[in-house]
């Protein structure tokens, strides 16, 4: 048996949320209502998720030794993760977002830094952090470290999830040993340089073998591809507060589906209202779900629609 039922290799970053109560335009001024500091970044807010889940899990990842640090490392440690393999670097600042978050829509703008000190090497990836594991799910960053996490997954027969959203130098080096691909709407088009997303999807899936191929649609809900076959789950609609992680939450939502065996409607059902309910609330992981009240949202037949996806799956 396993130690772990999943493994994260990836980002973590400390928030400051300013919500201000429209977005002001290009070069123009406004107030803000709150200042928050607030844990987030994509594997690390996954891997929260998982957690709140029940599952067994383990996060592995660089952390600044600053304030912000200390802010990221107390909220991991009150998830029950484990932190055998997080490291702290000394005189290096954690990884921060401004994001701002307008009041009349609930969507953010995202402004981030990463120090090249928190970089991960490939080096200090070893074989029995990811066989430890069912499932590995990483994002596109410190890429040659992501390549090799990934590697030691395939050969050993646990299956890969990966959250991408823009193009990484080098991460056709990845994709060959990733089973299941969550990008933005952005990343396919981007890559494939095919203006037409589910064709720009397909290709992916298809020079690269990948199992399913998948892209999230904001507020749409969310695309997948699999055995030949599209398919689409629409938004679930809720009083929504801020998109802070959603994506992230959604990633944590579908590691779960994929080592409960559901089947890819199922899944990405399950995900979506993972994503939906965590826009109920401020913050990256404020709205954290539930198993039961995923499962209740999903009853629901309010669901946001896209059209033109819906006619051509």
């Amino acid at each position: 048996m396993s130690e772990f039922d999943v493994v994260g290799i990836g980002l973590n970053a400390t928030d400051t949320l300013i919500i201000v109560p429209h977005f002001p335009s290009y070069a123009g001024k406004g107030p803000f209502t709150q200042e928050i500091l607030s844990p987030g970044g994509q594997v690390a807010s996954a891997m929260v998720t998982c957690a709140n889940l029940g599952l067994r899990t383990k996060y592995i990842g660089t952390i600044g030794d600053d304030e912000r640090g200390q802010v990221q490392m107390r909220s991991l440690l009150g998830s029950g993760i484990n932190l055998d393999h997080v490291q702290q670097r000394a005189g290096c600042a954690n990884q921060s977002a401004y994001i701002v978050i307008d009041q009349s829509t609930g969507e953010r703008t995202v402004f981030w830094q990463r120090p090249d000190c928190l970089r991960l090497s490939p080096e200090e990836i070893l074989p029995e952090m990811i066989t430890s594991s069912r499932l590995l799910h990483i994002d596109g960053h410190d890429t040659p470290a992501m390549e090799k996490a990934a590697r030691i997954a395939r050969e050993n027969g646990i299956p890969v999830t990966v959250d991408v959203d823009t193009i990484y130098k080098g991460f056709e080096r990845v994709l060959p040993y990733v089973d299941y691909l969550i990008a933005s709407s952005e990343f396919p088009i981007q890559w494939t340089h095919q203006s037409d997303p589910l064709k720009a999807l397909e290709l992916i899936q298809e020079e690269y073998k990948i199992k399913c191929a998948a892209m999230t649609l904001g507020a749409h809900g969310a695309l997948a591809r699999i055995d030949g076959k599209f398919h689409y789950s629409p938004a679930f609609v809720v009083n929504c507060v801020d998109t802070t992680g959603a994506g992230d939450v959604f990633h944590g939502g579908f590691c779960y589906g994929v080592l409960a065996g559901w089947d890819i409607q199922k899944l990405l059902d399950f995900a979506n209202a993972m994503a939906a309910l965590n826009c109920t609330a401020i913050g990256a992981r404020g709205g954290i779900a539930t198993l039961d009240k995923a499962e209740r949202l999903m009853t629901k037949t309010d669901r946001r629609i896209m059209e033109e996806i819906q006619r051509r799956v």
